[in-house]
């Protein structure tokens, strides 16, 4: 009877034992799983920082190529400026060579002033036509480039969407992660709202500076014309064709240099989508090596319950 109760009491001394030990080592596991997650949270904290520093560094590197630009678009239309005065005085220096010409041959016989008239009518009807040929051409280069624009803009709009889809998609796979990276998911969508915005701002600004060039052009054309018309009635055939032929010229010049702007413009549209989507896919890169690194960092850990499934699998992919 005695022994039974002795080892009762040895059995319930030594289950006291186990379940203080059982307890102490249950309060050392929760305390070193704590410490974990405490430091797991401040590297998340870390890294959000650090992905809106780069946010904001990717920021004033566009509001400088912004400012380069302008400066750049500015130097050229000074630079277009100074060589049409200069076009100006020359064609005024020709003009009036071309008038003391004239003066000088007044006494030219009455048959080749009617043969001269003559000229100047089917000349007039040719340039004209010239000149209906030109307005038409231009009118149909105006019509694609704006077609183009268009296009181009809802390709834009489109992206735009498919990106929202996507979104949307990992949001729905990693709801539980979504609140500690909501801060960071904010910042990038304003920061593509931004360039979005200032690409159109751009764009813009491309067209209106386009139309005044056109307008400009006209206006050169229409003074040109004149300057022909009054070249005709007071000279012979040989001086006519010599002064059309350098019009001729000029136009041809004045739609290569406006030919050549025109790319300059669309390699710069270019090279600014190519670093919003380097930027884009940069951020992309950096997301899925941090979710690797956490994945790896659970896996190593001996207290990790996953059971050989990947809850992140979808981030990876």
């Amino acid at each position: 009877s005695y022994e039974l109760k002795w080892a009762g009491e040895r059995d319930a001394n030594d289950y006291k034992k186990e379940m203080s030990q059982e307890r102490r080592d249950s309060f050392a596991f929760r305390n070193a799983e704590g410490r974990r997650i405490r430091n797991f949270e401040e590297q998340v904290k870390c890294d959000d920082q650090h992905d809106r520093h780069e946010s904001y560094e990717l920021k004033w590197a566009g509001e400088r190529d912004a400012d380069t630009y302008k400066k750049q678009m500015e130097d050229e239309r000074r630079q277009s400026l100074a060589f049409r005065n200069k076009e100006a005085a020359r064609h005024g220096a020709v003009m009036r060579e071309l008038l003391n010409l004239a003066q000088e041959r007044e006494h030219e016989s009455y048959m080749l002033k009617w043969a001269g008239e003559r000229d100047a009518k089917a000349y007039l009807a040719d340039q004209a036509e010239l000149r209906r040929q030109s307005l038409a051409f231009r009118n149909a280069e105006g019509k694609r480039h704006r077609d183009i624009d268009e296009e181009v803009r809802a390709n834009e709009i489109l992206e735009g969407a498919q990106n929202e889809d996507l979104n949307a998609a990992c949001q729905r796979d990693v709801e539980h992660y979504q609140e500690q990276c909501a801060a960071r998911d904010r910042a990038s969508l304003c920061l593509r709202g931004k360039e979005n915005f200032e690409n159109r701002m751009q764009a813009e600004n491309d067209r209106q500076v386009q139309s005044r060039e056109d307008h400009e052009s006209n206006l050169l054309d229409t003074e040109a014309w004149q300057d022909v018309n009054e070249y005709v009635k007071e000279c012979k055939r040989r001086n006519r064709l010599s002064l059309a032929f350098r019009a001729k010229e000029k136009r041809h010049h004045f739609q290569i240099e406006k030919e050549q702007a025109g790319l300059r413009i669309k390699h710069q549209h270019h090279d600014t989508y190519l670093r919003s989507e380097d930027a884009r896919y940069i951020e992309m890169a950096q997301l899925k090596e941090k979710a690797r690194i956490a994945l790896e960092s659970f896996n190593r850990s001996p207290n990790c319950t996953f059971g050989g499934v990947n809850p992140f699998a979808s981030l990876l992919e």
